[in-house]
């Protein structure tokens, strides 16, 4: 699938105008930006570790005249966007459960903020909730970081699982690279795509396996391989091997030039899980295993040494531009379930 990705520039003066009274001249004074609001999200979950749906969530604060609130969605998860820079509290309260009140929040201008874990203890005679302290495990705060990834969607049913808009994420572990490997790979919308994918090459008799439903299903299944080989390899065997990082790293800020720049060199250039940039060998090793294994089950007449270079720079190039899109349109129109 080739993207064509028009970016679009906005750019907006602000102005603020103050008298001065020196030699009778007014001298224009600029207002001082807007500082970048940020995103507060959490999981809501009992001693169990089993979600709290219905759970109803208040965020208060100074900067605030009324508290905001959010009902816990069926995966126990909550989200409060354009919450402006400062401190703030969440609120916790669910039937049959003790209430609980967070530590303060210190929300920076664009962060992402993930909300330690809350564990709702069953509500009795002096009873508390066992909470995530701040300095809980970097494993603890890593799953919650994917239980959010795993709900972003385009539109709000496209899988957009493997972008962060976190600043401070920290390292997935190797089973949770699988995780989210797995979570992409099996999702109904990305089977719907491929068959809709193998549809469209049906038309176009590519690969060269014939018409009818046995060529259908040869496309179909050739499609799905090829996904399953990319996302497996790319997203989890190679990055939990080469402890690096399968996610895109949204920026956000900066200048035009630098935001593309780091979105067409995410293919080449990752993060460790050490927190260093690194060579990216897991996604570029995840193309070239996949053009390498097309071989295998692709007709005769769609084999060899040019077709398997095309298909690797077709794939690299494609998700360069697919990061350009995350970078400039994607953030946009990716919500998740419980998106307010």
């Amino acid at each position: 699938m080739r993207w064509r990705v028009f970016v679009f520039v906005l750019m907006i003066c602000l102005g603020g105008s103050g008298t001065s009274k020196a030699q009778g001249k007014l001298t224009a004074l600029p207002d001082a930006p807007k500082p970048q609001p940020g995103i507060v999200v959490g999981t809501v979950t009992d001693v169990n570790n089993d979600a709290v749906p219905g759970a109803t969530v208040s965020l208060a604060g100074p900067a605030l005249k009324d508290p905001r609130t959010a009902v816990s969605n069926d995966n126990g998860s909550f989200q409060f966007n354009d919450v402006e820079p400062g401190t703030y509290q969440v609120i916790v309260s669910a039937q049959g459960f003790a209430n609980w009140t967070s530590p303060a929040i210190m929300l920076k201008p664009g962060q992402y903020a993930i909300l330690p874990v809350s564990k709702l203890r069953i509500a009795e005679a002096l009873t508390t909730i066992t909470v995530a302290s701040p300095a809980a495990s970097l494993d603890e705060i890593a799953a919650e970081q994917v239980r959010v990834e795993e709900q972003q969607r385009i539109f709000g049913f496209i899988p957009n699982f493997y972008v962060t808009y976190d600043r401070n994420v920290v390292p997935l572990t190797p089973k949770l690279k699988f995780k989210l490997a797995t979570k992409a790979l099996f999702d109904p919308v990305t089977v719907i795509g491929v068959a809709g994918f193998a549809a469209i090459n049906q038309a176009a008799n590519n690969p060269n396996y014939g018409q009818g439903a046995k060529g259908y299903a040869e496309r179909f299944g050739a499609g799905y391989a090829d996904g399953a080989i990319d996302i497996m390899v790319g997203g989890a065997i190679l990055p939990s091997l080469l402890h690096q990082d399968p996610r895109y790293f949204y920026q956000g800020t900066g200048t035009t030039k630098s935001r593309v720049l780091h979105a067409v060199s995410s293919p080449f250039i990752t993060r460790g899980d050490n927190g260093q940039r690194q060579p990216n060998y897991s996604t570029l090793g995840g193309d070239l295993t996949t053009a390498a294994l097309a071989n295998a089950y692709y007709p005769a007449s769609n084999r060899g040494v040019g077709l398997f270079l095309g298909n690797f720079f077709i794939a690299t190039g494609q998700r360069a531009l697919a990061n350009v899109a995350q970078e400039f349109i994607l953030r946009r129109i990716t919500k998740t379930k419980n998106q307010h």
